[in-house]
């Protein structure tokens, strides 16, 4: 299986000198989630959501490949992450989910970026740049039915999408709100916002006025609520291959695309009685052995696991012991054999045992989606796959 490493300090041919801890992206898992999420929503376009370095999995390379694969839009939370891509030769439409400076709306504009109109303040704002530069602006309105984040409230809509309609510089080119509890096991206060959604567009009904692009289903209203795709879905940790909670349906089949692995590199017998790591949180009270492994905190392997998290070695569920350091954990392994450069697992499979991101989120006392969004940069991604798919994230500039 052929692979392509992304990671900036390390020149081409050079690979094998990276550091030991690694994530693995596998490309034909993302296709085929990509896939079957397009086939569950058909004929409703597709936005997959890129945000946070595309859920830990690598931003660039994940939005070259689903560019390659058609996706009508690309999704992110920020500024920067759009700009990046358009700088990485990404002619893909990319919409930027987050609040705006008025400042940046320029920036906006010069890497053809769609703004998230979010008031009618930033609407007048995103209308006299364009004037000023002498383009067109293209928006998504947001609006607010239950989040309390950003957008109009769906109760004061009509004068914010009455204020749309004056600008003469700005092209509403979509309209979207975003569901906070979709993933619930009661899905009542979906419902109701889908409902609050819905009443809102009746604004162009009452006008006969053409309805912009509706957006408003998530991961888990992608599994849930077939009545929300309307124009275009937005899956974002169901893409990757994770569902988003215990509660929704599994409608669609979807496998994990990310594994990290590291490996041992130092091996010592401990005593009885001594203290493991910062605060000596654990003590051996027999004679055992103990791994060090190239991972920590730093890296976005919690704290808060300490004492708490296992690791694949050989095939076999061992206890991470002592404090999480910034770059290192050690293990315990009792009486059992392990050697420096032995592969160990910390999110994957390994033999008949796996260990999956939710694992990590129960022992950190988290989600999913921040397990996979706080793996550092510095861990280097490996991606894996066909050919095909790796021509797809190669850099066209060579």
């Amino acid at each position: 299986m052929n692979a392509k490493v992304f990671m900036p300090v390390i020149e081409n041919g050079d690979e094998g000198l990276m550091r030991p801890t690694q994530v693995t992206v596998n490309l034909d898992a993302l296709v085929n989630n990509f896939r079957a999420i397009r086939d569950q929503v058909a004929p409703a376009k597709m936005m997959p959501i890129l945000k946070a370095n595309a859920y830990g999995h690598g931003l660039v390379p994940v939005a070259r490949l689903m560019a390659g694969l058609g996706a009508d839009y690309l999704g992110v939370a920020v500024l920067e992450e759009g700009i990046l891509l358009r700088k990485a030769g990404i002619q893909t439409p990319i919409l930027v989910l987050g609040g705006i400076w008025g400042s940046q709306i320029p920036l906006f504009l010069k890497y053809d970026l769609t703004l998230t109109a979010s008031s009618i303040e930033k609407l007048h704002q995103i209308d006299q740049a364009a004037e000023a530069l002498g383009v067109t602006a293209r928006v998504h309105l947001k609006i607010d039915t239950g989040m309390e984040r950003i957008g109009v409230h769906d109760y004061n809509a009509e004068g914010f999408l009455e204020a749309a309609l004056q600008c003469q510089h700005v092209r509403v080119e979509g309209i979207f709100s975003h569901f906070a509890n979709a993933d619930a096991a009661d899905p009542s206060s979906a419902q109701l916002q889908l409902e609050r959604f819905q009443e809102v567009l009746r604004f162009y009904e009452r006008r006969s006025l053409p309805l912009p692009m509706r957006h408003m289903a998530n991961s888990a209203a992608v599994l849930r609520f077939p009545e929300a795709y309307f124009d275009m879905v937005r899956p974002g940790i169901l893409l990757y291959g994770v569902y988003p909670s215990a509660e929704v349906p599994r409608t669609v089949q979807v496998h994990p695309a990310l594994s990290w692995k590291t490996r041992v590199v130092y091996f010592k017998v401990t005593k009885p009685g001594r203290g493991v790591s910062y605060g000596w949180t654990w003590t051996p009270d027999r004679l055992t052995r103990i791994v060090t492994l190239p991972v920590g905190y730093g890296d976005g392997y919690f704290r808060a696991m300490s004492n708490k998290a296992q690791v694949l070695i050989r095939g076999r569920r061992y206890p991470q012991v002592g404090r999480i350091c910034m770059d290192q954990m050690m293990v315990n392994i009792g009486w059992e054999t392990a050697y420096n450069g032995d592969e160990v697992v910390l999110i994957g499979q390994q033999g008949a045992e796996r260990i999956t991101v939710e694992d990590l989120a129960a022992w950190a006392g988290t989600i999913p989606y921040e397990v996979l969004t706080n793996i550092n940069t510095r861990v280097p991604r490996v991606y894996v796959g066909s050919e095909t798919y790796q021509q797809m994230i190669a850099d066209p500039q060579g």
